[in-house]
């Protein structure tokens, strides 16, 4: 689709996977039509990664007004429910969004609505850091519910984490509480989405030069900053690329060797990203990231 065909009296909301130059459209947007950028990314969120997290700089967001980034401590748990709350100001508000992020289920939560489980106890959520701790991704996934194990990422620990905190600390299993999910805050049919699409190829490359760029504009600066409060169950840590930053200023490997994992594991999850937006975002508008002008 054409971007300067959208309808500036819509909400836009943006999605695709990391690196593909979502910010970058959604800022041109802005600029063109008016709007607030407002951010749909479960780590833009958190005020210790403006670099690693790849989030609007200074000068970006001075050019369009921007919400809902980096207004979180490093210690500070943030839930999809959590983020819908913190929307719900801005879309009483009557301004024109434009919703832009990698975090997939954000943007389902607000277009086919969000199932209202109850906070999950800090010692349950104890257990599954000290279980995911010792055995990984799959000592929770046997104690998960079939049903739920079948509709998850199980490939994804925070997913498999959340579903083993949620059937531990309800007693019911995270699918039964989808099942009887609400309505959507802002229903698809409201709003233009846009789907960034990147070729597989073209998209590990950019990630490579932008993992370089990072390094050079501070990353490593700003995990240093975090290092005498690193834990591994840290919300702020799961930021891509911030273990094995934090691995290398702990002299546990070079920093070639912590840049070369950290952009495999970008693309790992980029693929990941890629799946899931092909799986659940068909009726979304498609748009080549190869096209989007780079400010």
């Amino acid at each position: 689709m054409d971007t300067n065909d959208i309808p500036a009296d819509r909400h836009v909301l943006i999605a695709g996977p990391t690196a593909s130059g979502k910010s970058a459209l959604a800022l041109g947007i802005a600029e063109r039509q008016g709007g607030v950028i407002v951010n749909a990314d479960a780590v833009q969120v958190h005020r210790a990664w403006r670099v690693l997290s790849a989030r609007p700089s200074e000068d970006e967001e001075a050019r369009a007004p921007h919400a809902l980034y980096g207004h979180l401590a490093p210690e500070e748990e943030y839930s999809v429910g959590q983020w819908l709350r913190d929307l719900e100001p801005l879309l009483a508000s009557g301004a024109r969004l434009i919703l832009v992020g990698g975090t997939g289920l954000y943007f389902s939560a607000l277009t086919e609505g969000l199932a209202e489980i109850p906070p999950v106890p800090a010692e349950v959520r104890a257990r599954a850091a000290e279980r995911l701790a010792e055995g990984g991704a799959p000592a929770l996934l046997a104690g998960i519910d079939a049903e739920t194990a079948a509709r998850i990422d199980r490939a994804n620990p925070a997913r498999v984490r959340r579903a083993w905190e949620v059937l531990h600390a309800t007693g019911r299993g995270l699918a039964q509480w989808q099942d009887e999910t609400g309505p959507p805050r802002l229903p698809l049919d409201r709003t233009v989405a846009v789907r960034v699409d990147a070729p597989r190829d073209w998209l590990a490359e950019r990630i490579a030069r932008r993992f370089d760029a990072m390094l050079a504009a501070g990353a490593l600066d700003e995990a240093r900053a975090l290092l005498p409060y690193w834990r591994h169950d840290l919300p702020a840590a799961k930021a891509i690329g911030a273990p094995e930053l934090v691995a290398h200023l702990r002299g546990d490997m070079t920093l070639d060797e912590a840049r070369e994992r950290a952009v495999t594991a970008t693309r790992r999850f980029a693929k990941r990203q890629r799946t899931w937006f092909r799986a659940r975002m068909g009726a979304w508008h498609g748009i080549d990231a190869r096209t989007i002008p780079r400010a």
